[in-house]
């Protein structure tokens, strides 16, 4: 079989890409290992698919070159895609910060993103497998040995994604190709995952998993403001993933319990009240956690009424309410993170086309990229602007 392009990997990305290619009219085939189209795609935003984020800029973005994914986000906008749901009149909403879902479920965008293709006269091949991939006579294009049989193209779409939720079929392939065509990739790492407390850590707050928490988390320079959730392993909730995505291992992240409040002024307003600590602290935080929390913080005191503390031990429990110090003893791994820190080394790519500067006629699109979005549909506007600029060159 012979086709100008040929995509592997038919999740976001790799329609869009596989799309724009069609209506180009280029013949365009599109392959996935998987039995199941788009799985991530159905899974995300707890089904109703969270498709991007209106407020979408550069800086929402992490990558060893910020500058990288600036030209295909304002070739391909938030805006731009908004326009191809409205056309295929899938209702949404604005959840919040600009984070858009679906009404109903997220296989309205799978649908539109296939009918799109099918419109563009995408060939569909999956169960696909790719086992090997070589450069063609005179090294144009490619021919791949598919479980489908043998396949030649003039243009070649890596569009695989990155290693995050193995159990919906996430592989190394991608960065595989990479490294036999001699084209670096960054070093990897789950991001947008919960993060892990050492065992003598969980003791403490062991009973509390579910709790949820407003806070501001701090890490490296970054902080967001939005819920903790306390779980059976440690910390999750979005403040935690977003931070996920800055924190290294044996670094500290900082919590501010008490966003709204001056804790300072507040417990000094309380000096000489003969209330409990914990008491006083239920006022504003879960009871359960309030105890749990000083029962650490204040390991070495009996809990004693806030009136026996002096206004140096109410300064350092202030000074902990907005800053805690907590080190994390790791994430829960690639099996729960949304997404994949790091990948193909964005020096090697046309930041216009997504193309190889030293493979032609090979791109790479999305996750597989180092290019990783915050929590709140980010990730998906890249898959959606890389794959549409690739889509328009290949």
């Amino acid at each position: 079989m012979k086709k100008d392009v040929v995509v592997i990997g038919a999740g976001a990305a790799g329609m869009m890409c596989a799309m724009e290619a069609g209506k180009r009219g280029r013949s365009v085939l599109l392959l996935d290992h998987a039995s199941k189209l788009a799985e991530k795609i159905r899974i995300s935003g707890g089904g109703r698919c969270n498709f991007t984020n209106r407020h979408t800029v550069p800086e929402n973005f992490l990558s060893q070159n910020p500058h990288f994914c600036r030209s295909a986000l304002a070739r391909f906008t938030p805006r731009h895609f908004i326009e191809l749901v409205e056309k295929h009149r899938i209702r949404y909403h604005e959840k919040k910060l600009g984070q858009l879902f679906c009404d109903e479920a997220s296989r309205q965008v799978i649908d539109m993103l296939c009918n799109e293709c099918e419109t563009a006269g995408v060939i569909f091949q999956m169960p696909c497998g790719v086992s090997r991939i070589n450069r063609g006579f005179g090294d144009t294009g490619f021919v791949l040995e598919t479980s489908c049989g043998k396949v030649m193209a003039d243009a070649l779409v890596i569009a695989t994604g990155g290693l995050s939720i193995p159990q919906i079929g996430a592989s190394p392939f991608g960065y595989r190709i990479a490294e036999q065509f001699g084209i670096n990739v960054t070093a990897l790492r789950p991001a947008l995952v919960p993060l892990t407390f050492a065992p003598e850590q969980l003791s403490a707050f062991s009973g509390l998993s579910g709790i949820a928490l407003d806070t501001i988390v701090s890490c490296n320079g970054a902080h967001f403001r939005e819920n903790l959730l306390i779980t059976h392993r440690g910390l999750s909730g979005p403040a935690i993933l977003q931070i996920s995505s800055y924190w290294r291992p044996g670094d500290p992240i900082h919590i501010n319990l008490l966003p709204e409040l001056d804790a300072g002024g507040w417990l000094r307003d309380h000096r000489h009240s003969g209330a409990l600590l914990s008491n006083l602290l239920a006022q504003h935080l879960p009871r359960r956690f309030a105890e749990a929390w000083l029962s650490v913080m204040m390991s070495t005191l009996p809990e004693t009424p806030v009136n026996q503390y002096g206004n140096k031990s109410l300064r350092q429990l202030a000074s902990q309410l907005h800053a805690w110090q907590v080190i994390p003893s790791g994430t829960a791994g690639y099996k729960k993170a949304e997404v994949t820190l790091g990948g193909i080394d964005t020096a090697e790519l046309s930041s216009k086309t997504m193309e190889s500067k030293k493979v032609p006629r090979l791109y790479f699109v999305g996750e597989v990229v180092d290019v990783t979005g915050q929590l709140g549909g980010f990730n998906f506007q890249w898959a959606w602007s890389s794959g549409y600029v690739a889509g328009q060159s290949v």
